[in-house]
């Protein structure tokens, strides 16, 4: 079952993202964040649930804009399906639902960035129907 996310899912979206990003370390205001995700409006975190169990997420972010006749577009982020279920479907199956979203919420484009060098995160993000020739994405970090 494709659904947004509600209070009681914080513990199942943070293992999904503990696979993503091993190595990060806890802050100590998650809870706090994922509630104001979930109460704020053109923020959503969608869960996709197989026999009862969250098994993929994607993180969806709603901007309005006032370019393109006003249409808003959206950005996707933290897109992560549980290691042992990979490849069965159900990462196609969250983002179809989740571009679905964006194109009903009047988007003219939606846009995703992955760090990831694995050939096969590429080939999926292309089998989703995301082009990686339309645009150029850089990324800036604050000086340590």
């Amino acid at each position: 079952m494709f659904r947004e996310a509600d209070a009681g899912d914080f513990d199942a979206v943070m293992r999904l993202y503990r696979q993503l990003h091993p190595r990060d370390q806890l802050g100590g205001g998650e809870e706090e964040v994922f509630a104001e995700i979930l109460r704020t409006p053109g923020l959503r975190l969608f869960v996709l649930e197989v026999d009862g169990v969250v098994v993929a997420t994607t993180y969806f972010n709603l901007i309005p804009n006032l370019t393109r006749g006003a249409s808003p577009y959206a950005v996707i982020e933290n897109v992560v399906v549980d290691a042992d279920r990979r490849g069965t479907g159900l990462g196609k199956q969250i983002m179809a639902r989740t571009l679905q979203a964006a194109w009903d919420a009047g988007c003219y484009k939606v846009m995703l960035m992955t760090g990831s060098r694995t050939p096969a995160t590429h080939q999926f993000y292309k089998a989703c129907g995301f082009d990686p020739g339309e645009k150029t994405a850089y990324v800036s970090r604050p000086a340590r």
